[in-house]
């Protein structure tokens, strides 16, 4: 009797799985029609109080563009946008910037150089 009980919860999700669509238990695939992105740098920024450091590498045979953009939190510090440099394929380069005070956000924009 004890058996019995101890199977029922398994049998009754075994027969909840068996009764899904098979798409709906299948991994999702990637759209093969859609080409994967080929540019831009992967950047990561680090903040430390009022200093950011940020480094961008790409790995994309097309130069890339990068900007640091720095926005500061007290109304009267000046928000920083630093001067474009080209990260051409596989190389690093090394972007910084500070506020006075406290850092509200940083982010970095990517410009395709042709």
């Amino acid at each position: 009797m004890r058996l019995s009980r101890s199977l029922a919860p398994v049998t009754a999700a075994l027969a909840v799985v068996l009764s899904l669509p098979s798409a709906a238990l299948a991994p999702a695939r990637a759209d093969d029609s859609t080409p994967a992105p080929t540019f831009g740098a992967a950047c990561r920024t680090s903040v430390e109080g009022s200093h950011v450091v940020a480094y961008c590498h790409n790995p994309y045979v097309d130069t890339d563009r990068v900007r640091l953009h720095i926005e500061c939190a007290r109304w009267w510090d000046i928000d920083t946008d630093s001067a474009p440099v080209d990260t051409d394929a596989a190389m690093t380069v090394r972007l910084t910037g500070r506020c006075w005070k406290e850092i509200r956000s940083v982010w970095i924009s990517h410009q395709r150089v042709r």
